[in-house]
């Protein structure tokens, strides 16, 4: 997942930025408000862990914002404010989930995972395409009864393409999911995943198809 993290505690946001990196999600850290909505017009993101009390522009401001345009990007709010009113306030204000400070990452990462489940019309804990599963608990792949060892590339890959199975994922969406800003690689790396992944998948009954000027789906393979 590509996560944009609104958080001005900067010991915080550091350390919280770098656990979900290691938990496999890619993430952008803000601690202005004023960079947010900047952020969000810039790049794709899966979710927005928001704070309510950023300066420049509070959390609470930005959230009324993106849902007055429209923009559906699955919000959690993560603040020190844990009364009722401010859960009932947030919630009605457009915020998907709320979570208090302090908090512990497992919960957080439990709980973002369920919001872009929720995102892309899926309940269910585990993500499929046909034969091909993804276990968001233990973060496996198995095709059939059998488990898919993948690279750490091709797994951050094929989970992009079974979070949106049968809608197209960008080549630019697939970098951004798949390599962090600083490193320095060239598009036509995806192409080589693409083609290790299609070779992994053949004869499965699942296959990833690529649409001009769309980008690549996750699909089952009909005749």
């Amino acid at each position: 997942m590509r996560i944009l993290l609104a958080e001005d505690e900067r010991p915080l946001g550091e350390w919280l930025a770098k656990a979900l990196e290691q938990g496999g999600c890619r993430v952008d850290w803000c601690d202005d408000g004023r960079l947010v909505e900047r952020a969000l017009a810039e790049r794709d993101y899966d979710a927005l862990v928001l704070d309510l009390g950023l300066p420049g522009r509070d959390g609470a401001s930005i959230l009324r914002r993106l849902r007055t345009r429209d923009e559906r990007i699955p919000v959690l709010v993560l603040t020190a404010r844990d009364t009722l009113g401010d859960k009932v306030r947030s919630l009605n204000e457009g915020a998907d989930d709320f979570l208090a400070k302090p908090f512990e990452l497992a919960e957080l990462e439990a709980r973002l995972t369920a919001l872009v489940r929720r995102a892309r019309g899926s309940e269910h804990p585990r993500l499929a395409c046909g034969p091909l599963q993804f276990d968001t608990v233990t973060r496996q792949f198995t095709l059939g009864t059998e488990l898919l060892s993948l690279s750490p590339r091709e797994h951050a890959l094929l989970k992009a393409l079974v979070q949106r199975s049968g809608e197209p994922l960008s080549r630019q969406q697939a970098m951004d999911r798949v390599f962090g800003d600083d490193e320095d690689v060239q598009t036509s790396v995806i192409d080589v995943l693409l083609h290790r992944l299609r070779k992994r998948l053949e004869g499965s009954g699942v296959r990833i198809h690529t649409y001009r000027g769309l980008g690549y789906v996750l699909e089952l393979d009909r005749p």
